[in-house]
């Protein structure tokens, strides 16, 4: 059994379908089975940034599937200067140096709508390969017209949450959305999945993607622990504690799709 670790997104093809499994820490390589498309990233907690080259090699090494990379210098909002765009389009560079299979990345301007020109951008910078607008959506001011332009970017897919707390809640956006984007861009939902309301949203929207975490805590292996001290902000993840792949929620949702899909 290999573990590889960071943060990572699994697709796996069911039936034609697509579904996206976000891993935290670890995973089991052979669990993957099935698997169609990785999404590749680190730190989760801060809603995934672009990971290091090492990460990458590594992971290469045991997953043969295709290797969708993120592409975020920071977190926070989505707004960014010129020496953070600077980084990014370097990051594709290098990335694309590894041969990695595609992309997933966003930017918005200052009033709330998807910067088309940086966008463009980092467009261009990527081609020939495909690229997934991420989250940055659900901060949008208008979903439509969001919609409208990343269609005409040339995006192959988009993820969203129906710009609301989570998939289940936004599901009437995210419904409208599938039925305006005409199949000229996948719309996948993400945020909040879990295997009590996976068939839900999937049967509510008519997705045939979808994007959730199938984690579950564990404990670190540390013996001797400094309590007084933490590596981060106070609401960080705990220093003794691990967000690690849960193979039988991987399991489950793996089967809820087949059968709802």
């Amino acid at each position: 059994m290999v573990l590889i670790p960071a943060a990572m997104f699994f697709s796996i093809l069911i039936n034609s379908a697509r579904y996206c499994i976000g891993v935290a820490e670890s995973f089991s390589i052979p669990d993957l089975t099935g698997a169609g498309r990785l999404e590749l990233c680190a730190s989760l907690l801060e809603g995934g940034l672009t990971p290091s080259l090492g990460l990458l090699q590594v992971v290469k090494q045991y997953i043969k599937i295709p290797i969708f990379v993120m592409v975020r210098p920071r977190g926070g909002d989505f707004l960014y200067s010129d020496q953070e765009v600077e980084v990014m389009k370097k990051d594709i560079e290098l990335m694309k140096s590894q041969e990695v299979d595609g992309f997933v990345l966003g930017a918005l301007t200052e009033d709330g709508r998807v910067d088309a020109e940086l966008c463009m951008e980092l467009l261009a910078a990527a081609r020939p390969l495909p690229v997934t607008f991420h989250r940055a959506f659900d901060m949008v001011h208008d979903s439509a017209v969001a919609l409208e332009t990343l269609i005409s970017l040339g995006f192959e897919r988009v993820l969203t949450s129906g710009c609301d707390i989570s998939a289940l809640e936004g599901l009437p956006v995210i419904k409208r959305l599938i039925d305006q984007a005409k199949d000229r861009i996948i719309v996948m939902p993400g945020g909040g999945i879990t295997e009590r309301n996976l068939q839900r949203i999937l049967e509510g929207s008519g997705a045939q993607e979808f994007h959730c975490s199938a984690r579950s805590s564990r404990d670190s292996a540390m013996k001797f622990r400094n309590t007084s001290v933490t590596m981060g902000a106070s609401f960080s993840a705990p220093e003794y504690g691990l967000k690690v792949a849960d193979v039988s929620k991987v399991r489950s949702l793996n089967a809820i799709a087949k059968n709802t899909l």
